[in-house]
């Protein structure tokens, strides 16, 4: 409101000077356009604001202590907005304040300082305006620096009218300088004409590639020129003003464009806004790392490099499942890693009872009878939202109908934001600084940290290393306090993953949902083929066949309809192609093994992969085979895994192998350990689904001499054992006799009559 010279405020409690008098206002009704004021002396007054629009003499009251609440921003200065030098030198002026006003610096006579109070300032002998006026001659008597230092050198009088009026924080505050948390005043070249020639490079800038602030200013120029072609060109701000604004409005950027433009669609779509989870199971973050410790493959003992998959729960930051696999991971994994999590982990052999079933709410007898063994002391749940990054094995249809029939949500996190997972990514430092890097064979975290041979340090196999980590996860990682990851609910306390799951059994319940054993074939590939009379079904290029496939119901087409219809449904999994699984239509709880019809009856290949099996009908291709049945493809196979792995170069059959030749073999070698690892990984699963309570069969070893051996005894056994005859040579009959010598009557008779016998 525009009163006299200044801006009046009617606030209650502001304060203004009419006719030299200062008022107080009390009370302010602006429903009937009145106010009260009051002097402070008894008197109050109540005037219409039309009056005191028209007053002639009415000002704003200014004090020192007005500076502390700026009228463009209506926040209040403090102290914390000084520096430590800053209010050391505030504290010096309210000190040289105080001595004038009490004659102590403190401001109290129980607090003097040796010395106090000194003859001038002594209030026995002095009045307040002596001392007043001791104070300004003092200051006037101080070197310029160190009264410039201070601020000292304006003090006047009238200064320490005002400021003794004050005390405590009011008086520091009073006492600092203004200049010192004196509001931004922004950039005067920066005026409605170039915010918006910004703003309009801003924009550009979004859609085209990533461009230094030079050629940002260039733009502003060509947008200055060509829309407001009267505005000064020497106005338009530098390049250094340019990038203060640009970092101020938009902040310090160093985003890649393309990234840059996901997250502002994100932001557009309102997709990037934070999830609060608040149960376990919500939302569980799946990863994989390469696995910093190398391992010794248990088929030939070399050490391979392994990939650790872990799944951990944003709530409790437990990690429920794990996987460890040789080379890279495959969707099935992952897809076997989500089973896992739904499943009771079983106690294993050397974990005591401190280690078993430990939360209150659910006995961990009613556990063991639902899960048919004892359980361990790790939660299990069904998950609700699943969150992975853009790998190939997460990105792959396979994976997404496998959570489709689990009931999860997706939710892929953004393309290189580490953010999106970040608690999963600090699980896996945490397992590398907890446990990883103390074993033999780590590689720690970057080359050049590498030691002298890890590999040569390997001493642990993928069973043992499986071990040790379920080990840790259960005994020390489901223990440990979680620090900052505490719940929203309990910030102060100290947490667990253990203790957090029992918490959310005790808030919110907990249902026990254990999965059927037929769940590990729901969550194979899935394969719509027609069944062949005699021959089975084709998967993937192999024929697969069970003594089932020969009933009548089978002859006929499916009853299956919609997009694969009158086809069977045929599950398999990509880590051991020997078998195939087929689901019963009469009975639904029951599974045909299908085996490939290649594999001979008296013996047993070793476990091969897809990528095996694509290798193996590449060579056919090549040679242009056309084989009648699958038996003739053993053949083959066999000549592959003997041309990875021959027999004379197995451990055990060389004393002695060659540094060069070793080396060129240890990728042959890796690749052949690691499909027998995934066959032997596939039959735990399938058996763990069937009988939970007994321990996973022994894998079987490989036996390549042995399939080799067969096939060449059936060779042999149909090959003609009589030595063959070599048949004469051309010259036989000239050696015998010459050849211009005429034949006797006898000898032209003599075929005659052989002929006539014949």
């Amino acid at each position: 409101m525009a009163g006299g010279r200044g801006l009046l405020n009617l606030a209650p409690g502001s304060r203004l000077r009419l006719n030299g008098v200062e008022w107080t206002v009390d009370a302010i009704e602006p429903q009937t356009g009145r106010f009260t004021l009051s002097d402070g002396e008894g008197r109050t007054e109540t005037h219409p604001i039309r009056w005191l629009i028209h007053h002639p003499d009415a000002r704003p009251v200014t004090s020192p202590a007005s500076v502390s609440r700026p009228a463009e921003t209506g926040q209040s200065r403090s102290l914390e907005d000084l520096t430590p030098d800053q209010l050391e030198r505030a504290r010096i002026r309210a000190e040289h304040v105080l001595e004038a006003a009490t004659g102590f610096r403190d401001g109290r006579a129980d607090r003097a300082r040796p010395g106090e109070p000194r003859p001038a300032y002594d209030p026995a002998t002095t009045t307040l305006g002596q001392r007043r006026e001791a104070k300004v001659a003092e200051c006037r008597a101080l070197p310029r620096h160190e009264a410039a230092r201070l601020g000292l050198q304006f003090m006047g009088y009238r200064t320490l009218e005002k400021l003794t009026a004050l005390s405590g924080e009011s008086l520091l505050l009073a006492c600092a300088d203004g200049r010192w948390t004196r509001r931004s005043g922004g950039h005067r070249s920066v005026t409605e004409e170039v915010r918006q020639a910004i703003f309009a490079v801003k924009r550009e800038c979004g859609d085209r590639s990533t461009m230094p602030m030079t050629a940002k200013h260039r733009l502003v120029h060509q947008f200055m020129a060509e829309t407001f072609k009267d505005f000064p060109t020497e106005k338009i701000p530098s390049r250094m003003t340019l990038t203060r604004v640009w970092a101020e409005w938009f902040g310090p950027g160093g985003a890649r464009a393309r990234y840059a433009r996901s997250a502002q669609a994100a932001a557009e779509a309102g997709v990037g806004r934070r999830m609060v989870v608040y149960r376990p199971g919500q939302v569980v973050a799946l990863d994989s790392t390469p696995l910093p410790v190398k391992l010794r493959d248990s088929v030939f003992a070399e050490p391979v490099s392994a990939t650790l998959t872990l799944a951990l729960d944003l709530y409790t930051h437990a990690a429920p499942a794990f996987r460890l696999t040789l080379a890279s991971d495959t969707a099935v994994d992952v897809a076997m890693l989500l089973r896992d999590v739904m499943l009771p982990l079983p106690m294993r052999e050397g974990w005591g009872e401190d280690m078993a079933w430990p939360y209150p709410g659910v006995p961990a007898e009613i556990v063991t009878e639902f899960a048919g063994h004892e359980v361990a002391a790790l939660p299990f749940f069904a998950p609700e939202t699943v969150t992975t990054d853009h790998g190939g094995p997460y990105k792959s249809h396979d994976l997404v109908e496998v959570e489709r029939v689990l009931g999860c949500n997706i939710l892929p996190a953004r393309t290189f934001r580490p953010s999106d997972k970040f608690a999963v990514e600090r699980a896996f430092l945490a397992f590398n600084t907890m446990l990883f890097q103390h074993l033999l064979g780590s590689t720690g975290s970057d080359v050049a940290d590498r030691g002298k041979d890890p590999e040569a340090d390997a001493v642990l196999t993928r069973e043992q290393m499986e071990h040790l980590v379920a080990t840790f996860i259960v005994r020390i990682w489901q223990n440990h306090k979680l620090g900052e990851y505490a719940p929203a609910w309990g910030p102060g306390e100290d947490h667990s993953p253990n203790s957090l799951f029992a918490a959310a059994m005790q808030q919110g319940g907990w249902s026990m949902q254990i999965p059927e054993p037929e769940l590990y074939y729901q969550v194979l590939r899935k394969h719509h083929v027609m069944i062949h009379p005699r021959r089975g079904v084709k998967i993937l290029g192999l024929w697969y066949f069970n003594d089932v496939l020969d009933e009548d119901r089978f002859r006929g087409r499916s009853s299956r309809g919609g997009k694969h219809k009158g086809k069977w449904v045929v599950h398999s999994d990509q880590r051991d192609r020997r078998q195939v699984f087929f689901q019963d239509p009469d009975d639904p709880g029951r599974w045909h093994e299908l085996r490939w019809i290649g594999l001979p009856p008296e013996g047993e290949v070793p476990a091969f992969s897809d990528k095996t099996a694509a290798e193996l009908l590449d060579v056919v291709r090549q040679r242009k085979l056309a084989p009648r049945s699958d038996a003739e493809l053993l053949p083959l196979l066999v000549e592959l895994l003997s041309a990875t792995t021959p027999v004379a170069q197995w451990p055990t059959q060389i004393a002695e192998a060659k540094a060069e030749a070793a080396r060129a073999r240890k990728r042959d070698r890796t690749a052949r350990a690691r499909e027998a690892e995934r066959g032997q990984t596939s039959r735990a699963d399938r058996e763990r689904g069937r009988r939970a309570a007994e321990p996973a069969a022994s894998p079987e070893p490989v036996s390549i001499h042995r399939a080799v051996d067969a096939s060449r005894r059936q060779r042999r056994e149909a090959a003609d054992l009589r030595k063959p005859v070599a048949p004469p040579r051309l010259d036989d009959a000239l050696r015998r006799r010459g050849m211009f010598l005429l034949p006797s009557i006898a000898e032209r008779e003599e075929p005659e009559a052989t002929e006539e016998s014949m």
